[in-house]
């Protein structure tokens, strides 16, 4: 840790970082004009070599998902930069936008000139009003110094970025959605394939990649793959499939600790690592009760499983669902988890487009039966209703279009599972009649509940 430097967020603290003079001082933009003097094969060869995985949660290799656009394309290819960000815990992408916009709008060219997209949409989060003008101001900057347009440093390659701003929808940041929303149309994500490299905005090809993903594409194209991989986490050899976590990444850390905030670590510090170390350890004198792990969608840490490396395989091997966006949220000794699953619950109830049966009856129930518990009507029988929810909805057991009810589900099996005497000693002392009871109840009028 001593020997990392920082390259994500190294110019943040500086005066008008969020500028063009600035940010040309620090080399900005020597990158982008080397990049226009060669190939776009030379950077996807680049790029998949220092085995970039996407930030945005799914992890996917970036130079490979590039390699899926169809070879002489007529065009025109769309780039769609996603920066929704829209998972409870999550604001790296904000401050990469807010504090150095040009670092993610360099990454972005480079990213478009690999693809042969001649525009892009960059897709922002509807909530995010500071960045917004932040990027278009940087946006501006460009076009006035010639980095954008028409024969870019006479280059032959033109692109145009334009700033669309986003439905203020947690489905918008699936990238289906994502397109859906785009074209003026109600955010339902699409049924796949085809998938959006071969049929994506406006039925043309497309790439959609996060915010800081590009921002790394910036920093490989100027320092090299090796220097990528020389941080992070190698293939585990029992495992085929998993190709390794490399390079940088931006943690978020809030909840109760010390000093939550946005840092930059190597990808594989372990979830103590960056609560003691970075965030300067649990708050108030408390002691740690559980952590979610990357964003509220990939489940929950107990405080003895603190030791989880926060890599793109580590969570997994802990019963979550995987590093999402590495948006740590600590929760201390006081916090119930009745109450944390009810919160859950009801933002995933509430976010779910309602396109898929499972997703919309799925979160609506665990709502329905979390409120109940918390109402002092819960039964034992409950806890096994809501496993069994969790269990069956989403993409991995194959009933769902996208994965907004895998993330509703691993809360569920998470909390419950892991904490299941808290949950049992919260319903057998709020329903001492009831709680044996396994006959089918009535709804409650949830109008009366005062909760």
């Amino acid at each position: 840790m001593s020997s990392f430097e920082p390259v994500l967020l190294a110019q943040i603290d500086k005066d008008d970082s969020h500028t063009l003079p600035v940010y040309e001082k620090s080399g900005g933009y020597k990158t982008w004009k080397q990049v226009l003097q060669g190939t776009p094969t030379e950077v996807i060869d680049v790029v998949k070599a220092s085995a970039l995985r996407g930030r945005g949660g799914a992890g996917f290799p970036t130079g490979l998902k590039w390699t899926f656009l169809p070879k002489d394309h007529p065009g025109p290819i769309y780039f769609c930069l996603n920066a929704d960000e829209s998972e409870p815990g999550t604001f790296n992408n904000r401050i990469l936008m807010e504090e150095d916009p040009h670092q993610v709008l360099e990454g972005l060219m480079i990213s478009c000139f690999a693809t042969g997209a001649t525009t892009a949409y960059f897709y922002m989060r509807y909530e995010y009003p500071r960045a917004w003008k932040r990027v278009q101001a940087a946006v501006d900057e460009c076009y006035a110094k010639g980095y954008l347009g028409k024969d870019i440093q006479g280059s032959g390659f033109s692109l145009d970025i334009y700033l669309h701003r986003g439905a203020a929808a947690y489905i918008c940041g699936e990238e289906t959605g994502l397109i859906e929303s785009l074209e003026g149309k109600r955010a339902w994500p699409r049924i796949k394939p085809p998938f959006p490299a071969i049929e994506g905005a406006f039925r043309k090809p497309t790439v959609v990649n996060n915010v800081e993903t590009v921002a790394c594409v910036r920093h490989i194209m100027d320092r090299g793959a090796d220097w990528f991989k020389s941080m992070g986490v190698p293939p585990d050899p029992a495992n085929p499939r998993d190709p390794g976590s490399f390079g940088p990444k931006l943690y978020c850390l809030s909840g109760h600790v010390e000093r939550p905030g946005c840092y930059e670590a190597p990808l594989g510090i372990t979830v103590n690592e960056l609560i003691e170390n970075h965030g300067g350890g649990i708050w108030k004198g408390r002691k740690g009760k559980a952590a979610i792990p990357g964003g509220i969608s990939m489940g929950l840490l107990t405080a003895d499983e603190f030791d989880c490396p926060l890599d793109f395989a580590g969570p997994g091997r802990y019963q979550c669902l995987g590093l999402g966006t590495a948006a740590v949220v600590v929760m201390d000794e006081t916090v119930s988890m009745v109450d944390f699953l009810h919160n859950s619950a009801q933002f995933f109830s509430h976010e779910s487009c309602g396109q898929c049966t499972p997703c919309r009856e799925g979160t609506s129930w665990s709502l329905k039966i979390l409120k109940r518990i918390r109402a002092g009507k819960g039964r034992l029988l409950d806890l096994e209703l809501l496993l069994e929810i969790g269990d069956n909805i989403g993409i991995i057991p194959g009933t769902t279009i996208c994965g907004l009810s895998d993330g509703a589900a691993w809360p569920l099996k998470n909390a419950i599972r892991k904490f299941r005497d808290e949950f049992e000693t919260y319903i057998k002392k709020t329903n001492p009649d009831g709680y044996a009871n396994t006959d089918p109840v009535p709804a409650l009028d949830l109008a009366s509940l005062h909760h």
